[in-house]
């Protein structure tokens, strides 16, 4: 089967430049006028990947879109009609802001003859480009399609596990960078490890809370999808939404035009809570922090002066 990848960032250059391994791939981009993406210095771009600017030249069997949670819903009403009735794969990590739904969600309603699949999990764009050893979760409501887009996707270093838990996999890339921003804002502001740990197991306590509240599999978040992605973005500065949270913690301004998809993540998830009646501490006070409502100062006051309670 074919396959093209629409979004020319790192994450979607390097899935592109992964998948040419095992054949022909298209990449599009608006501005896709390079022999190296900027993105990733040093990754040569194989033979079999071709570059384009043009939709039309993405006619292909599976088309994985990798573009940011706040761009696709836009991307999708003015293209969807060259990609209706096609594997779409959404490679996403948020919640579009004024929808409050995930891309799986936004993509079905565009394209209503398209086969749905979200590909998440814990990854960097410059591992996957430089073929270190990856492992991601594939979702797909239809176990028979799942299977063979498992297979179609999965190369020699990249290891693809399937589910059928589409919501449970899409929240747990989308609710994690959410979590990295305060375990960012935790180091950032100098409190240390330990206070690290806290929110990321409470972080991890409120993804699955609110992932079982939208219909998912609390198993699901305990996956590649939640907590593999949760520990790696939690951990390592080559996550944005970790450097935007030792930004904010440390009060410095962060790198203008980058995308940090955890912040609007965490003002969809703030808007999402009232009205599914569950607390979500961490996730609004991110959302806090982001907005500039609440001061870095402030945070651990709101945290450590909640009612105290069984884990």
């Amino acid at each position: 089967m074919s396959v093209a990848v629409i979004g020319a960032g790192a994450f979607g250059t390097a899935l592109a430049v992964v998948l040419a391994s095992k054949g022909p791939v298209t990449l599009w981009g608006r501005d896709i006028g390079w022999s190296e993406n900027p993105r990733l210095p040093g990754i040569d771009l194989p033979p079999a990947l071709r570059l384009t600017d043009r939709i039309e030249d993405c006619a292909a069997e599976t088309v994985l879109l990798a573009l940011p949670a706040q761009v696709l819903g836009g991307f999708l009403a003015e293209q969807a009609q060259f990609f209706d009735g096609r594997n779409l794969v959404s490679c996403a990590k948020g919640i579009d802001l004024s929808t409050l739904q995930g891309p799986s969600a936004l993509i079905a309603a565009a394209c209503p003859a398209a086969t749905v699949a979200v590909l998440t999990g814990p990854s960097f764009a410059a591992d996957i480009a430089r073929g270190l050893p990856t492992a991601l979760t594939l979702a797909c409501a239809d176990p028979d399609k799942a299977e063979t887009l498992q297979a179609q996707l999965s190369t020699a270093s990249l290891r693809l596990y399937r589910t059928t838990d589409v919501t449970g996999a899409e929240l747990g890339g989308a609710l994690k960078n959410v979590i990295a921003i305060a375990a960012g804002a935790a180091i950032g502001a100098g409190y240390g490890d330990s206070a690290r740990a806290s929110v990321v197991t409470r972080g991890f306590a409120e993804m699955t809370r609110l992932a079982a509240a939208l219909g998912a599999r609390p198993e699901t978040l305990a996956g590649l999808s939640g907590l593999g992605d949760l520990v790696l973005t939690c951990t390592s500065e080559q996550s944005r939404n970790f450097r935007y949270g030792l930004a904010l913690g440390a009060g410095r301004d962060f790198a203008a035009g980058t995308t940090v998809e955890g912040a609007a993540t965490a003002r969809a998830v703030a808007a999402l809570a009232p009205k599914l009646g569950i607390e979500l501490p961490i996730s609004q006070l991110v959302a806090g922090l982001a907005e500039g409502r609440v001061a870095m100062k402030h945070a651990l006051d709101i945290l450590l002066n909640r009612p105290l309670k069984e884990e």
